[in-house]
């Protein structure tokens, strides 16, 4: 979608409607009627919106240790120290660590890979966190990695692909269990789904 494709529309508008196109899942339609409620709204809420945008992007990073979203560095699940650090779960995305933090059923740390192995959409490894997590798992205080990527094609290439990289390593990998349904995403289980796949994690 270009600006030239709206010929007869007001220049910010057809930029706004450009740029929600852009973000996943939006579609132009979308992205259409997403731009005409902001200007029908109130100066305050559309003022709201813009500044949660630059909040998000003057105050939040990556975790150094986990590359989660964080206001601090490290994040305050790295920083916990109750929390079980000879167990590390590695997750595709940040929104994957909420249903599993929800369930109440995990008590050790994460690792986002932020992406899954994808040839046809022109992911490979080197795209992926794979080389924040290495370093974590040296010095023999990580015992379990847990696989938690998606139940998908591109969720169990990846597992197979970290499989083979931890393997060398003598730490023991499990893969949630199959509670969670081939083809579903983790950030839509409920939490006794969550707690199920957990507890019932297997060798992988």
């Amino acid at each position: 979608m270009a600006l030239a494709e709206y010929p007869t529309t007001a220049a910010p508008v057809a930029r706004l409607i450009e740029e929600f196109n852009k973000l996943p899942g939006i579609g132009p339609k979308t992205a259409q009627r997403l731009t005409y409620f902001l200007i029908k709204a109130t100066e305050d809420q559309a003022r709201a919106l813009g500044e949660a945008i630059l909040s998000l992007k003057g105050h939040v990073t990556f975790c150094s240790q986990c590359q989660n979203v964080t206001q601090s560095d490290p994040c305050p699940i790295c920083q916990d120290q109750e929390r079980d650090t000879s167990v590390i779960c590695i997750v595709e995305e940040p929104l994957d660590i909420l249903p599993i933090e929800r369930s109440g059923s995990y008590k050790g740390l994460y690792h986002v890979l932020h992406g899954v192995i994808s040839p046809i959409n022109g992911v490979g490894p080197d795209e992926l966190k794979l080389r924040q997590l290495l370093p974590r798992l040296g010095g023999g205080k990580v015992r379990e990695v847990i696989l938690a990527t998606n139940p998908n094609l591109e969720g169990e290439a990846t597992a197979m692909y970290i499989q083979r990289l931890i393997s060398p390593l003598g730490i023991r990998v499990t893969r949630l269990a199959r509670g969670l349904p081939v083809g579903g995403d983790l950030e839509y289980a409920d939490d006794v789904t969550i707690t199920r796949a957990l507890q019932g994690r297997q060798e992988f």
